[in-house]
Parts: C-alpha cells; sequence; structure tokens
C-alpha cells in the first residue's frame, strides 16, 4: 500500500509551522515533505519529527528568493556558484533531517538566454549535483511543473525530464512525478507512469482544476493508486494540494490509506 506524506507548506497553514509536524502525525501521516527547511534550525526540525514518529521525506534545494518570484535557479548562467553553494546545505539539512532526496527546481527561463544555454546551464549543474548528494546518501530529482501556475517554468513535461535525465547521464538522478502538473500538461497519466515507473523516485499529488484535495476534480485517484501499487511503485506519495477548507476536514479521500496511530495511555 501506498505511503503518504504530508506537505507542510500547503496542508495545515492555519498554524505555525513548526505545529504541522504534529497535525500532520495527529491525522495518521506517516512522513512529511515542504518546500524548504532553511529558515528553521535544523534541531528544531528533528525534534519535531522526533517526537512524533515522522519520516522527512523530501525537500527542495535552496531555489532562490521564493519571496520575490524565483521558483530555482538551476537554469540560469549567473547563478551557477550560487547553485552550488546550495547543494551543500541541501546536504547539511538532508543529512541532518535524514531525508534522503531532495527536488531540484530548475527555475524560469531566463531573458535574453537561449534555449540551449540554459538547458546547458541546467545539465552542467545537475552533473555537479547529482554525485555529491549521492556520495551523502541522498537522491536527486527534478520536477516538471505546468506553465499554468509557474508561466515560464522551464521544465515542463515528462519527455522533457527523460532527455534531461538523459543528457546527465548519473544512476542518481530521478523524476518527481507531479501527478497535479502532468495532468495539466500531458495527460495520459497511468502509462506515462508505468513506461518512466524506473526513474520516478517519488510521486506527489492534487486534483484538477483546484489544485484541491483528491476527489475534487477530474483526476481518478483511486486508478492513480491502485496503478501504484499494481505497478509496484515502492515511494512516497507527497500530499502537496491546497485543502478546500480545514486539511483535517477534507481528509475523507485519505481513510481508506490510513494507519492513525494508537492513543497514548
Amino acid at each position: 500500500m501506498a505511503k503518504f506524506a504530508a506537505n507542510l507548506s500547503m496542508l495545515y497553514t492555519d498554524i505555525d509551522f513548526l505545529d504541522r509536524f504534529d497535525a500532520a502525525a495527529k491525522d495518521g501521516f506517516t512522513g512529511v515533505e515542504y518546500l524548504f527547511p532553511y529558515a528553521f534550525a535544523k534541531e528544531d526540525l528533528v525534534e519535531r519529527l522526533r517526537r512524533n514518529g515522522l519520516t522527512q521525506v523530501l525537500h527542495n534545494l535552496p531555489a532562490g528568493d521564493w519571496d520575490k518570484g524565483e521558483r530555482g535557479i538551476a537554469c540560469l548562467p549567473d547563478r551557477v556558484e550560487e547553485f552550488r553553494e546550495g547543494v551543500d546545505r541541501a546536504i547539511a539539512y538532508a543529512t541532518a533531517l535524514g531525508c534522503t532526496q531532495v527536488n531540484c527546481l530548475a527555475g524560469k527561463a531566463p531573458e535574453g538566454v537561449s534555449a540551449d544555454t540554459a538547458m546547458q546551464t541546467f545539465v552542467d549543474n545537475l552533473k555537479f549535483a547529482a554525485p555529491r548528494l549521492r556520495d551523502a546518501g541522498i537522491r536527486l530529482l527534478v520536477e516538471p511543473i505546468n506553465t499554468r501556475d509557474i508561466p515560464g517554468f522551464f521544465l515542463n513535461t515528462s519527455r522533457q525530464a527523460e532527455r534531461v535525465l538523459d543528457a546527465v547521464g548519473s544512476d542518481n538522478l530521478f523524476i518527481q512525478y507531479d501527478v497535479y502538473h502532468m495532468q495539466i500538461m500531458e495527460g495520459d497519466l497511468i502509462p506515462t507512469i508505468q513506461r518512466l515507473l524506473a526513474k520516478i523516485a517519488h510521486v506527489q499529488i492534487a486534483d484538477n482544476p483546484g489544485r484541491n484535495e483528491p476527489g475534487t476534480g477530474e483526476i481518478n485517484y483511486p486508478n492513480i493508486f491502485a496503478a501504484l501499487d499494481r505497478l509496484g511503485y515502492q515511494g512516497w506519495i507527497g500530499c502537496e494540494y491546497k485543502p478546500a477548507g480545514k486539511t483535517t476536514d477534507g481528509l475523507g479521500w485519505y481513510a481508506p490509506y490510513c494507519i492513525k496511530p494508537e492513543p497514548v495511555a
């Protein structure tokens, strides 16, 4: 049966970030993911994980100035040194948190730079990062993202992601397959997952339209989950959706897959 991780950047946003670990565990999640850990002391994050028996499933490499609209720097030729420094920082955090995979956001296509140059920068940065992360016991992922939510994002489809993996040629580079993004960009979800299964290290979910919880839109998630089980997918499924209301109130979809912890006597 699939393992589900709460995305704390999207879920429980009505409470302080560190308290979201407690809320996720109370709702039966056994893993967590979120955009970035870097604003918090490693010790504080580790304490919340240990207190709640949670696995840190995923976080991203540093991705530039998020508040100013940057969505990654890996394809930006003038930010290579910053990218490399971010790899070291990500390794330090992931190691402390026991996190065995990090995602590299490609970023938005840079103005005034050819697509070939941006691609070469992206590939070169991944060639730099992949072996260093492998040596630390951490898998490197790349994620195609739809151009409706992030106009201009450099990596948009599973086929593009495959070409990036081929160009990098590393045994430590995988795809983060976000069902919501790929429904928007290409559809054909289950056949694509089947074709790419050996290259997919992590799956994320949200329904479309609206990016709300499964069952609120057009994607047949029971079929998706059944296919992942049938195909033998062994990774985590990250719940990266925007709850239509309170997170806990919208977890009816999750009930068949959730094993809630026993209450403490």
